[in-house]
């Protein structure tokens, strides 16, 4: 039995773009489809650019759809690649008609941007990042991330992703590991290169990671702060003027005296405090079993009754945690069930379902120095 074009049509529209996470036909990929009478199908797609890094998956996908289709016996998949008037046009489709003259974030209404921050560096702050988000999307949201840690960018590593965004008429679309779409200045990096920029520069940065990036219908997007309250985190508060702040910090006082004054920061900048996390809360003997307090005890609960927020959970330390940020392939993806892994998905939870209303600021002021 041949095949009915509106089957294949119908599966067709079933494939996603892996980084522009809209259907091949609601973008206009699909450029010719043969069906012969012996179920054989032939599909032209017409990829963003030549070289696409994703043409496997994409390939991959079509003859998975394409295969659950009653009467199909053969799938067969080819390329070409889309002019640059037509790399306009879907731009200016995905802009939705927004100049790019307009320097306003492209997130949309629904989408809840959380600034992931410590004050210091070596407190997790990062894997954090990537695990939470990680989390949220294993609990069926639409996650992105922001590395905002310009000198310090270490969320490609993490997440394993080695290839440059693709760029189409000026807007620059985010590689996705793991369904997270991804975005930092490593991407346009030379290999071990280094950021030698200035605050202008480093506000132009991240201008364009929230202006001139196609993000698409986010649930949510976390941002990686940079350790400090510098020129990065008044930016990031000028830029995000609806962002909540989750601040971390391990159980020491020395890192909870620090992180207290990224949430004063936070506070000045007129971000929602969602809440803390106190990470690499305690470490648990693989022999016996017996808990052990490597950092102290007692920092996330002092910092979160400085601030007034929730502390939203306590996070123990695990060599798992290191060891997926080093091969690229985050805890919550390599061992769900471990208990880091556990604590982060009943955080992410908490975030979820504690959603802040603007209005609602940090019951206890702190003070800044400016």
């Amino acid at each position: 039995m041949k095949p009915s074009a509106e089957a294949v049509d119908a599966a067709l529209a079933r494939v996603q773009d892996p980084e522009l996470r809209k259907s091949l036909t609601e973008l206009e990929m699909v450029r010719d489809v043969e069906i012969s009478d012996d179920g054989a199908v032939a599909v032209l797609i017409a990829l963003t650019v030549p070289g696409c890094p994703l043409k496997a998956k994409i390939e991959g996908d079509i003859a998975a759809e394409l295969r659950r289709v009653d009467g199909v016996t053969s799938v067969a998949v080819s390329f070409t690649h889309m002019s640059d008037t037509e790399r306009g046009a879907l731009s200016e489709r995905l802009r939705g008609g927004r100049q790019t003259e307009t320097k306003t974030p492209t997130f949309d209404a629904r989408t809840r941007v959380i600034a992931i921050g410590s004050g210091k560096g070596g407190v997790g702050k990062s894997s954090l990042t990537v695990n939470v988000a990680s989390a949220l999307q294993q609990q069926g949201h639409e996650v992105g991330i922001i590395d905002a840690d310009i000198y310090g960018f270490s969320i490609p590593g993490m997440l394993g992703i080695n290839q440059r965004p693709i760029t189409m008429d000026g807007l620059i679309v985010p590689p996705v590991a793991h369904d997270l779409r991804v975005m930092s200045i490593g991407f346009f990096l030379e290999e071990e290169g280094a950021v030698m920029w200035r605050g202008p520069m480093l506000h132009r940065a991240l201008e364009q990671f929230m202006c001139d990036v196609y993000w698409g219908g986010l649930d949510y997007i976390l941002v990686d702060m940079p350790p400090g309250t510098g020129d990065v985190a008044i930016s990031l508060g000028q830029l995000l003027p609806r962002a909540e702040a989750l601040i971390v910090t391990t159980p020491n006082p020395s890192a909870q005296r620090v992180a207290e004054r990224a949430a004063a920061v936070a506070h000045r900048m007129k971000m929602s405090m969602l809440g803390v996390v106190e990470n690499m809360s305690y470490r648990v003997c693989p022999c016996c079993g017996e808990r052990d307090d490597v950092f102290g005890a007692g920092g996330g609960a002092a910092l979160a009754a400085k601030t007034g927020a929730p502390l939203l959970g306590q996070v123990p330390l695990e060599p798992a945690v290191r060891a997926g940020g080093d091969d690229g392939t985050p805890l919550m993806v390599s061992d769900p069930t471990s208990p880091a892994a556990v604590e982060i998905a009943a955080i992410a939870r908490k975030i979820a379902r504690g959603s802040v209303d603007p209005v609602q600021r940090m019951s206890k002021r702190l003070n800044v120095v400016g």
